[in-house]
């Protein structure tokens, strides 16, 4: 299945949108996709977090979770900031990657992360951060390209 305009067909279905959110689930090839949309229009769209369920990485040993990571760290280079692993977690089973370097403006940062965990869970949402406060999840703006284009990268992650 075209992944990528199965995933634009879905927004399509949801029209535009922007004093509300909604979820997209779906399920692409056995992989459960969902994302919390923030906002959609014709040209972009903005979203809160984008999962994808993998049950092809449902027993993963940590190397391999490792290996997928470097692979959407290597594939993922249209984001605003290259994502690079930060942090490998045997014992835990998750593997940690975030934009390297951050966006800096007025002493905010802002930063993808990217999540991959046992039991097949790829999560990917963006954070700002300001000094001496918490970090707190931000709505990433993409095109609706770019937006389905992920989509189609996390799906594909554990393909060989």
């Amino acid at each position: 299945m075209n992944t990528r305009a199965y995933v634009e067909g879905q927004l399509a279905q949801f029209g535009e949108f922007s004093a509300e959110e909604r979820a997209l689930t779906l399920v692409v090839d056995g992989r459960r996709v969902e994302a919390e949309l923030a906002e959609l229009n014709s040209l972009a769209c903005s979203f809160r977090r984008m999962a994808v369920n993998d049950p092809a990485l449902a027993d993963a040993s940590i190397d391999r979770l490792a290996k997928v990571s470097q692979g959407l760290a290597n594939r993922l280079n249209y984001l605003l900031e290259p994502i690079q692993p930060i942090e490998v977690d045997a014992d835990a089973c998750v593997v940690q990657l975030r934009s390297c370097p951050p966006q800096q403006e007025e002493g905010r940062r802002s930063y993808y992360e990217l999540v991959v965990k046992k039991p097949g869970v790829i999560s990917l949402s963006r954070y700002t951060k300001a000094p001496g406060e918490p970090r707190a999840v931000a709505t990433a703006l993409v095109t609706r390209e770019v937006f389905c284009r992920l989509a189609n990268d996390l799906c594909a992650a554990s393909l060989p």
